[in-house]
């Protein structure tokens, strides 16, 4: 059987580190026995496997920014650009969002909104079988100051918040990405609400300073493998 990659983007804040572990921890602890199959993880700075040799990717959270287009985020978009066409299941997570956006032809910059961290409100646009929430709102976790502000051709919106209008996209029959993280439950998430609350100036948008678990927002990565791969 072929490994369900993991392309490591970037690492969590240290409290979160310390506390679950890196963001390729946190991903496999959330899909659990949904994938029962072996599992790698990549480096995406580093040289990327051809990708018929993996079921499917999902692309974690990352510090960096799309924007700044430095050379190993240009090689992933390029990457990505390749594999979704050929049909890799591939799931993106806030920054791994990000990328796909880009890498399939939108437009990743600043949120114009502001910052959006903390546990908000989603509302959903579209029935999808890998989101499947249905068409009711939910609370999602999220953490990231930019955004997929153009949609590529062809990508859906399935869901928005009140900072972003694409929270989460089906960017092609065979590739998502969200905003938010679903692996991330009320714990960690509070470890960003507490690091962006002590910056100077800091004024978190779109949060009410609770974090909370978000158990329907978690089981999205079990049935991304479940009905993907």
């Amino acid at each position: 059987m072929r490994p369900l990659a993991i392309l490591i983007a970037g690492e969590p804040i240290p409290g979160a580190l310390a506390a679950r572990g890196s963001f390729g921890e946190m991903i496999r602890v959330a899909v659990g026995d949904a994938w029962r199959g072996p599992w790698c993880e990549i480096d995406a700075r580093a040289e990327l496997p051809d990708f018929a040799s993996l079921s499917g990717l999902i692309i974690s959270g990352s510090g960096a920014n799309v924007p700044t287009r430095e050379p190993w985020i240009l090689a992933v978009e390029r990457y990505l650009a390749r594999a979704v066409p050929a049909g890799l299941p591939i799931f993106g997570i806030c920054f791994g969002h990000q990328l796909l956006g880009q890498a399939l032809g939108g437009l990743v910059t600043r949120n114009p909104r502001g910052r959006e961290v903390g546990t908000v409100a989603l509302e959903v646009l579209a029935e999808d079988s890998v989101l499947g929430f249905g068409t009711k709102a939910t609370l999602v976790n999220m953490a990231h100051v930019d955004t997929v502000l153009t949609l590529p051709p062809g990508a859906q919106v399935l869901a928005r918040t009140s900072l972003d209008d694409h929270a989460a996209v089906r960017f092609a029959e065979n590739a998502w990405g969200v905003q938010f993280h679903p692996e991330m439950d009320a714990e960690i998430i509070g470890h960003y609400l507490a690091v962006r609350a002590a910056e100077p100036g800091s004024d978190p948008q779109g949060a009410d300073g609770t974090a909370r678990d978000t158990p329907e927002s978690r089981a999205l990565l079990r049935r991304f493998v479940a009905k993907a791969l």
